[in-house]
């Protein structure tokens, strides 16, 4: 399997932290770690926006993900087993942090429109954003 260049990997976290910023996200943690006492996770960004209407702050934990491989389908297994680990583990540590799954807009166009993937990603609950890589923003929010 192919793997990313890591300086691949760091434009597209680069891109999705950005692109956050930019919408009034606050960047709390990079990576955000969660120590379950026999294994440490490490998601990608922690970000928190402050409502306008509320005094409470709106929590985020987002994973990013690339789909820079030869199999998408072996990389979607694998995010997905991961977001679901990491869900989980973020429900113990702070359970009101929402956790987004961040996909390229080219791959959710390509790859994210096949029945089976959506019913996969409705099942299992699993917001998405997703981020244009060629206008350096987010695109859409899934929830």
């Amino acid at each position: 399997m192919k793997q990313i260049p890591c300086n691949a990997w760091e434009r597209y976290f680069k891109l999705v932290r950005t692109a956050l910023e930019n919408e009034g996200w606050t960047i709390t943690h990079y990576p955000y770690h969660i120590d379950l006492g026999f294994v440490d996770f490490y998601i990608d960004l922690g970000a928190e926006r402050l409502i306008a209407a509320t005094k409470d702050g709106e929590k985020i934990a987002v994973e990013i993900k690339t789909f820079l491989a030869t199999s998408t389908i072996s990389k979607f297994h694998i995010a997905v087993g991961q977001f679901i680990n990491y869900r989980i583990a973020l429900e113990e540590e702070e359970a009101e942090r929402r956790l987004y799954l961040a996909v390229p807009l080219d791959i959710y166009k390509r790859f994210f429109k096949y029945p089976f993937i959506q019913k996969v990603i409705r099942l299992n609950q699993i917001p998405l954003l997703i981020y244009d890589i060629d206008k350096g923003g987010i695109n859409q929010w899934i929830n």
